[in-house]
């Protein structure tokens, strides 16, 4: 299969979730083309309950699925680290973003962090820096987007569009 076969134009939402900050960028894909659209950050204050900062999320995120309409959402999976506390509120969050998608009728996939940086920078090990410079020269971008939550969204929606059709 040749890149980009069968593609006329996709539009994909990249999502890196977090409770504090969930990054979001949007890029249309031709035929191996990347085109940027937009990106932002959701950001929430840790003074609020739980519950409304996932609101928060899911009603930014919402209003960013109307406006933008993508066709298909890359949300990175989750980092376990050490602390597995710290795993649950993103794990929250990105519940969240799976119901902005399902009812929005958007399909949804998960790319692990290290199948991302593997897909942007060809090493699963690589710095956040070495990503972030690569998302901006594959969009053709005068700075690194920031912030650096944003700039993973859009990485993780170049991974999405180099990995479709294939089996996660």
């Amino acid at each position: 299969m040749e890149c980009g076969e069968g593609i006329t134009l996709l539009r994909v939402l990249g999502v890196d979730p977090g409770l504090a900050k969930t990054g979001y960028g949007i890029i249309d894909y031709d035929k191996c083309r990347y085109k940027y659209v937009t990106h932002g950050v959701v950001e929430t204050s840790a003074e609020d309950d739980i519950s409304l900062r996932l609101r928060e999320i899911y009603d930014k995120l919402k209003k960013v699925t109307t406006k933008y309409k993508p066709d298909e959402v890359s949300i990175e999976g989750i980092y376990f680290a050490k602390n597995v506390l710290s795993a649950i509120p993103v794990a929250q969050a990105t519940g969240v973003i799976h119901l902005v998608c399902a009812q929005a009728k958007i399909p949804a996939v998960e790319y692990s962090p290290l199948k991302v940086k593997q897909t942007i920078v060809g090493n699963g090990r690589a710095e956040k820096n070495q990503v972030q410079e690569l998302v901006k020269l594959l969009l053709k971008l005068e700075k690194v987007p920031e912030p650096d939550h944003a700039s993973d969204a859009l990485a993780a929606a170049i991974c999405h569009c180099n990995n479709r059709g294939f089996k996660q």
